[in-house]
């Protein structure tokens, strides 16, 4: 069980999130939605410690999360994997590398120094490279590839990391509806396959709708809705946005292109190499 309790943050006199209380069980899809400062990657950074809570606490089975310092704070880090919207991938670097990043963690700094990286985790790159579709794009600098591409190779590091939650900010705002739908595949998959925690801030309804079991919706730093898709209806929708379920009044960033039924439509510009494997491509 993933627990906020009464958790705040301010920055100056504001208060970005505000006495949020919320249980997660392991296991479950998470969407977060609200109109933009109502306080969603406040509360994502704060459970990933990339930001403290100003008050609360927050605790993840019997560990009080909010009041871990140095190896053990970097360890829940490793546990609780972080995508962020624009990918945070190394640019210079070529995708193989970026997605080995996600071990730093696990092993010691001299290693990592070294950039001395065994068979056994470069395999486990290849796998997830190949789990996500772009195993061809191996050895290609992670900065010629596609929005989507990268933010891929962003999800395959978060699987290097094995974590127990991963939290994704949100993770297709700067995507087309046919990479949206790619990189949400994913993450429903990892969820499902893995039993992993997934919490992610989105956009759209319609993503948070189709993808999620829970969802939560915030505003002004509040949440004021949890609950099941099924019940997130006009009221509900009117106290996340201030206006009614057709979305009407509601800004661009609630509505988008649905990404429901664009199976099979998204092509990537690399090809692999002919006769090449991805494994020779890494050096194994």
């Amino acid at each position: 069980m993933f627990r906020l309790k009464n958790v705040t943050r301010r920055f100056g006199g504001k208060a970005a999130v505000s006495a949020v209380s919320v249980d997660i069980p392991q296991g479950q899809m998470v969407g977060v939605i609200g109109r933009s400062g109502a306080g969603k990657s406040t509360m994502l950074r704060m459970i990933n410690r990339l930001v403290d809570p100003s008050e609360g606490s927050i605790h993840f089975g019997d560990v009080a999360v909010s009041s871990l310092r140095g190896a053990a704070l970097r360890n829940w880090q490793r546990d609780c994997a972080m995508i962020f919207q624009q990918f945070n991938l190394v640019p210079r670097l070529d995708v193989l590398t970026n997605v080995l990043l996600g071990r730093l963690n696990h092993r010691s700094t001299a290693l990592s120094i070294l950039n001395m990286f065994t068979r056994e985790e470069r395999i486990m790159a290849i796998a997830a490279l190949e789990r996500l579709g772009i195993e061809q794009t191996a050895l290609q600098k992670a900065g010629t590839l596609s929005g989507g591409q990268q933010q891929r190779v962003a999800i395959a590091r978060a699987l290097m990391q094995q974590p127990k939650m991963i939290l994704a900010d949100e993770p297709i705002a700067s995507l087309d509806p046919l990479n949206a739908k790619v990189v949400m595949d994913a993450l429903r998959d990892i969820n499902e396959r893995e039993g992993i925690t997934v919490i992610t801030n989105l956009h759209t309804l319609d993503t948070a709708r189709n993808y999620c079991e829970r969802i939560i919706g915030m505003s002004a730093g509040r949440i004021v809705f949890d609950g099941a898709p099924r019940d997130l209806d006009a009221a509900a929708v009117r106290a996340i946005y201030g206006t009614g379920a057709d979305g009407a009044e509601i800004d661009e960033t609630v509505t988008s292109t649905s990404i429901k039924g664009s199976a099979g439509l998204v092509q990537d510009n690399v090809k692999e190499s002919a006769g090449v494997t991805p494994l020779a491509l890494a050096g194994i």
